[in-house]
């Protein structure tokens, strides 16, 4: 993970990098993705799934979990934006 670094991305970077961020936007400042779900238990349990993952990467998201739904958001707030470590978790959550 050599590319991952605490460095704010410039507008321009992230635009490159959404490209390969399937269904990934950029809204309130933050990377952003909402996942859908046939039940609130599914949903509840990939928010689990995403907890552990982003765990382990020390690199926490916001999460809204409803009904059929789970909203994901994240930056990094040590660099005021969006770093190498949104782009990293997000292609995480993906994978699950």
């Amino acid at each position: 993970m050599s590319d991952l670094a605490y460095v704010k991305l410039s507008d321009q970077e992230i635009e490159s990098r959404l490209k390969g961020a399937d269904g990934w936007v950029i809204q309130g400042g933050k990377l952003a993705k909402t996942y859908s779900f046939k039940t609130y238990k599914d949903g509840v349990v990939f928010g689990s799934a995403v907890g552990y993952v982003a765990d382990k990467l020390n690199h926490h998201p916001d999460l809204t979990i409803s009904y059929g739904k789970v909203s994901v958001a994240v930056n990094t707030h040590d660099v005021g934006g969006i770093s190498p470590y949104d782009f990293e978790l997000a292609k995480r959550i993906d994978a699950l």
